[in-house]
Protein backbone atom coordinates (compact mmCIF):
# COMPACT_ATOMS: atom_id res chain seq x y z
CA UNK A 1 0.00 0.00 0.00
CA UNK A 2 1.61 3.24 -0.90
CA UNK A 3 1.39 6.14 1.59
CA UNK A 4 -0.86 9.19 1.16
CA UNK A 5 0.47 12.20 -0.49
CA UNK A 6 -0.24 16.00 -0.99
CA UNK A 7 -1.41 16.55 -4.22
CA UNK A 8 1.14 19.40 -5.56
CA UNK A 9 2.85 18.68 -1.84
CA UNK A 10 7.25 18.79 -2.27
CA UNK A 11 8.60 15.13 -2.43
CA UNK A 12 11.94 16.62 -0.16
CA UNK A 13 13.47 13.31 1.93
CA UNK A 14 12.96 13.63 5.10
CA UNK A 15 15.43 11.38 6.81
CA UNK A 16 13.42 10.39 9.80
CA UNK A 17 15.18 9.65 13.58
CA UNK A 18 15.27 6.01 13.03
CA UNK A 19 17.67 6.05 9.79
CA UNK A 20 13.84 5.68 7.29
CA UNK A 21 13.26 8.20 5.02
CA UNK A 22 10.06 9.37 3.78
CA UNK A 23 8.90 12.34 1.24
CA UNK A 24 7.79 15.35 2.97
CA UNK A 25 4.66 15.06 1.56
CA UNK A 26 3.78 12.20 3.73
CA UNK A 27 3.41 14.59 6.99
CA UNK A 28 0.50 16.80 5.94
CA UNK A 29 -0.78 19.68 8.80
CA UNK A 30 -3.70 16.94 10.55
CA UNK A 31 -0.63 14.78 11.30
CA UNK A 32 0.20 13.56 15.15
CA UNK A 33 1.89 10.72 14.65
CA UNK A 34 3.60 8.42 11.80
CA UNK A 35 3.89 4.55 11.89
CA UNK A 36 7.09 3.93 10.35
CA UNK A 37 7.97 0.99 8.34
CA UNK A 38 11.02 0.78 11.77
CA UNK A 39 8.34 -0.66 13.43
CA UNK A 40 8.03 2.94 15.67
CA UNK A 41 5.66 5.55 15.84
CA UNK A 42 6.89 8.76 15.61
CA UNK A 43 5.54 12.24 17.09
CA UNK A 44 4.69 14.71 14.18
CA UNK A 45 4.57 18.76 15.12
CA UNK A 46 4.05 21.18 12.70
CA UNK A 47 4.68 24.97 13.50
CA UNK A 48 0.93 25.76 13.47
CA UNK A 49 0.30 23.58 15.61
CA UNK A 50 -0.35 25.69 18.64
CA UNK A 51 1.66 25.09 21.84
CA UNK A 52 -1.91 24.32 23.45
CA UNK A 53 -1.77 21.25 21.91
CA UNK A 54 0.92 20.24 24.68
CA UNK A 55 0.24 23.17 27.68
CA UNK A 56 -3.16 24.51 29.09
CA UNK A 57 -3.46 28.15 27.57
CA UNK A 58 -3.25 29.99 31.10
CA UNK A 59 -0.02 28.24 31.13
CA UNK A 60 0.96 29.27 27.52
CA UNK A 61 -0.06 33.09 28.11
CA UNK A 62 2.59 32.54 31.09
CA UNK A 63 5.54 32.08 29.13
CA UNK A 64 4.42 34.48 26.46
CA UNK A 65 4.51 37.09 28.92
CA UNK A 66 7.73 35.63 30.95
CA UNK A 67 9.78 34.47 27.74
CA UNK A 68 11.69 36.84 25.79
CA UNK A 69 12.47 35.47 22.40
CA UNK A 70 15.36 37.14 19.81
CA UNK A 71 13.76 35.83 16.82
CA UNK A 72 12.10 38.66 14.63
CA UNK A 73 10.52 35.82 12.42
CA UNK A 74 8.80 34.22 15.60
CA UNK A 75 8.35 37.27 18.57
CA UNK A 76 5.65 35.28 20.45
CA UNK A 77 6.85 32.45 22.49
CA UNK A 78 5.54 28.81 20.47
CA UNK A 79 5.49 25.27 19.17
CA UNK A 80 9.07 26.66 17.12
CA UNK A 81 10.36 27.17 20.16
CA UNK A 82 8.86 24.28 22.52
CA UNK A 83 10.53 21.74 19.91
CA UNK A 84 13.52 23.96 19.76
CA UNK A 85 14.06 23.02 23.49
CA UNK A 86 12.91 19.47 22.64
CA UNK A 87 15.66 19.30 20.07
CA UNK A 88 18.24 20.85 22.02
CA UNK A 89 18.02 18.38 24.62
CA UNK A 90 17.55 15.15 22.05
CA UNK A 91 19.26 16.31 19.41
CA UNK A 92 19.80 12.72 18.33
CA UNK A 93 15.87 11.84 18.57
CA UNK A 94 14.37 14.97 16.85
CA UNK A 95 14.84 15.78 12.61
CA UNK A 96 13.80 19.27 11.78
CA UNK A 97 12.86 19.96 8.75
CA UNK A 98 12.62 23.96 6.84
CA UNK A 99 9.83 23.23 4.86
CA UNK A 100 9.28 27.18 4.13
CA UNK A 101 10.28 26.33 0.60
CA UNK A 102 7.38 24.30 -0.22
CA UNK A 103 4.01 26.50 0.52
CA UNK A 104 1.99 23.61 -0.85
CA UNK A 105 2.79 21.47 2.61
CA UNK A 106 0.54 24.09 4.36
CA UNK A 107 3.56 24.27 7.52
CA UNK A 108 6.92 25.82 7.30
CA UNK A 109 8.57 23.75 10.18
CA UNK A 110 8.41 19.98 10.58
CA UNK A 111 9.53 18.09 13.27
CA UNK A 112 9.36 14.07 13.52
CA UNK A 113 10.95 12.49 16.45
CA UNK A 114 11.83 9.32 17.95
CA UNK A 115 9.18 9.41 20.55
CA UNK A 116 5.41 8.63 20.06
CA UNK A 117 3.02 11.68 20.95
CA UNK A 118 2.23 10.36 23.87
CA UNK A 119 6.28 10.67 24.80
CA UNK A 120 7.09 13.61 23.13
CA UNK A 121 4.10 15.27 25.10
CA UNK A 122 5.63 14.10 28.48
CA UNK A 123 9.27 15.35 27.06
CA UNK A 124 7.72 19.04 26.06
CA UNK A 125 6.18 18.72 29.97
CA UNK A 126 9.14 17.76 31.80
CA UNK A 127 11.34 20.49 29.59
CA UNK A 128 8.97 23.17 30.37
CA UNK A 129 8.89 22.25 34.12
CA UNK A 130 12.85 22.28 34.22
CA UNK A 131 12.35 25.83 32.03
CA UNK A 132 9.92 26.58 35.25
CA UNK A 133 12.84 25.72 38.45
CA UNK A 134 15.74 27.60 36.30
CA UNK A 135 13.21 30.65 35.94
CA UNK A 136 12.22 30.82 40.14
CA UNK A 137 15.71 29.53 40.54
CA UNK A 138 17.02 33.32 39.83
CA UNK A 139 13.94 34.91 41.48
CA UNK A 140 16.24 35.85 44.63
CA UNK A 141 13.31 34.37 46.92
CA UNK A 142 14.16 31.01 48.58
CA UNK A 143 10.92 30.78 49.07
CA UNK A 144 9.11 30.65 46.25
CA UNK A 145 11.55 28.00 44.99
CA UNK A 146 11.18 25.90 47.99
CA UNK A 147 7.45 26.22 47.44
CA UNK A 148 7.70 25.56 43.88
CA UNK A 149 10.33 22.79 44.80
CA UNK A 150 7.37 21.00 47.06
CA UNK A 151 4.64 21.48 44.46
CA UNK A 152 6.71 19.81 41.62
CA UNK A 153 7.56 16.76 44.20
CA UNK A 154 3.48 16.24 43.76
CA UNK A 155 3.45 16.73 40.10
CA UNK A 156 3.21 13.54 38.48
CA UNK A 157 3.83 14.73 34.59
CA UNK A 158 2.13 11.44 32.93
CA UNK A 159 -0.86 11.59 35.25
CA UNK A 160 -0.90 15.52 33.97
CA UNK A 161 -0.45 14.84 30.32
CA UNK A 162 -3.36 11.71 30.54
CA UNK A 163 -5.58 14.19 32.52
CA UNK A 164 -4.74 16.77 29.76
CA UNK A 165 -5.87 14.37 26.93
CA UNK A 166 -8.84 13.55 28.75
CA UNK A 167 -10.09 17.19 29.54
CA UNK A 168 -9.61 17.81 25.92
CA UNK A 169 -11.24 14.71 24.65
CA UNK A 170 -8.83 14.07 22.36
CA UNK A 171 -9.55 10.79 20.34
CA UNK A 172 -8.17 9.12 16.77
CA UNK A 173 -10.07 12.00 14.62
CA UNK A 174 -8.50 14.84 16.88
CA UNK A 175 -5.97 16.95 14.91
CA UNK A 176 -3.70 18.33 18.23
CA UNK A 177 -3.32 15.36 20.29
Amino acid sequence: MSEPRVPGGGDDAVELPCGETRPMSVFDLGMREYDCACGASHGVVTDVNPPERFLPEFLVTTLREAVETTSEELPEFGTPHLMGIVLEEFPERVTAVDASENPDMGYSMLWVTEFDSRRLHEVIVELVVELMEHAVSHADDSAAMTQFEEKMLQFDVGEFVDQYRAERDLDADDVYV
